[in-house]
């Protein structure tokens, strides 16, 4: 399968159910990815980061994705599916795929269904990962009634995905995530089914290696609950990390992916420090409104003015001897290996822009970047969208290195104060440039 191809999607049969997955890569281990409370094997694709995440996963190991029984692309029943029925599930998708034996991925919900079916299975479960996850539910009736009233509305994108929750654009993707994966009623008896969770009795009992992983702050589980979990399998190992995305594809995911792979097979031959890193200045953009403005415009108006600014984008950056990394759907991604350019490069693509009636912001920081391919990764490009982040209208925003850096080039400077940028540490010094 190419960089370009989405995994197809087949069927095993679990009983008189038939549960819908998806195989991306060819081994030689089975890492099945067990999800938590909703999902779409198909729709998930559309997510941001979904789909690459998984593609690393694949380069050392089958990945097998699925969706439980009542939800997604699998059968629709009546009621919620019970623990032992979801392992049922998974042990049908082994064994139409041939794979004696697997890595579990429990993600959130799925946390404690995997270590039910480990310590129950043990024979076919070779390694144990936990992500986000907790060995006894919380929540009552009144909880469930709030969360199902707001179902299908994006509010999911609170605990997933908190950074972007005031991005409409977003909003409107788990929106449809949250209709597509599962009615209100679907999800309502999921959850009156969930908050009576409690596998904490068996944990003692799971003999397979164990690794369990948790984001520092994340915004729906807390990770006292995820030590709390690991604390309770025998020499179960856990690792913490920065960030309070609960979804395990979303935020800095390097160090996520190495140590599943360390754990997995034992070493990391994908991990960052094999990749290409140079040293670059990062510039991203970003249309202001552009969503009002798609709407007061309609579809084929908007989509032709994207396309200009994206032609107008490609000259100015290619003037300034940048590399266009890509399009972001409403602003740029793109590189520099000369910071006085770099800002040089932005401050001529504000007024361009506001020529053809697209106001921009841009935020650019100077630092080491990973070459993937025809993409960039690293802190520097996160760094460079926090301080996109803080931007007004028509503004374009530098961290302090890149002031260092451009000192006499003739360029200008005002502070912005100091910042807490979202996931990153310390307090950045920012500062307005204008030539």
């Amino acid at each position: 399968m190419s960089d370009l191809e989405l995994p197809e999607t087949h069927y095993a049969h679990s009983g008189d159910v038939n549960i819908a997955y998806q195989t991306m890569g060819d081994g030689p281990i089975d890492l099945i990815l067990v999800p938590g409370i909703v999902s779409h094997v198909e729709f998930l694709h559309e997510m941001p980061g979904y789909t690459s995440f998984l593609r690393r996963l694949a380069k050392f190991g089958r990945v097998i994705v699925f969706d439980k029984r009542g939800q997604g692309l699998s059968d629709h029943i009546s009621g919620a599916a019970s623990l032992e029925q979801r392992m049922d599930d998974v042990r049908a998708i082994m064994d139409e795929l041939g794979s004696t034996r697997a890595a579990l991925l429990g993600f959130s919900e799925g946390a404690a269904m995997s270590a039910l079916f480990a310590a129950t299975y043990p024979e076919r479960v070779s390694h144990l990962l936990l992500f986000g996850g907790f060995g006894k539910a919380r929540g009552d009736e009144e909880w469930v009634a709030q969360r199902v009233k707001a179902w299908g509305s994006g509010a999911s994108i609170n605990g997933l995905n908190p950074g972007q929750a005031t991005n409409p654009d977003a909003v409107r993707s788990f929106a449809r995530l949250e209709r597509l994966c599962a009615s209100p009623g679907t999800f309502r008896d999921y959850l009156l089914l969930n908050i009576n969770i409690d596998v904490r009795s068996i944990l003692p009992a799971i003999r397979v290696p164990t690794l369990a992983l948790h984001r520092r702050d994340d915004a729906t589980i807390a990770i006292a609950r995820g030590r709390e979990l690991a604390g309770q399998i025998p020499h179960a190992k856990f690792i913490e990390y920065p960030g309070d995305e609960h979804a395990f594809w979303i935020g800095d995911t390097d160090a996520l992916i190495g140590d599943i792979e360390e754990f997995v097979v034992g070493h990391r031959e994908n991990s960052t420090d094999d990749l290409e890193r140079i040293l670059a200045t990062v510039l991203f953009t970003d249309i202001v409104d552009s969503t009002r403005s798609a709407v007061e415009k309609g579809d084929q108006q908007w989509r032709r003015l994207l396309d200009s600014h994206d032609q107008l984008a490609r000259r100015i950056v290619e003037k300034h001897r940048g590399t266009l990394i890509k399009s972001t759907g409403d602003g740029i991604l793109a590189t520099f290996d000369g910071p006085g350019r770099a800002v040089r490069c932005a401050l001529a693509l504000g007024p361009a822009s506001r020529q053809m009636g697209l106001p921009l912001r841009a935020g650019l920081h100077t630092g080491e970047i990973e070459i993937r391919g025809d993409d960039i990764g690293g802190v520097a490009v996160h760094a460079a969208a926090r301080v996109m982040a803080q931007c007004r209208s028509d503004e374009v925003l530098v961290s302090r290195v890149v002031t260092d850096l451009v000192a006499g080039a003739g360029l200008k400077f005002a502070e912005r104060g100091s910042h807490e940028l979202k996931g990153l540490p310390g307090r950045w010094d920012l500062f307005a440039a204008s030539a």
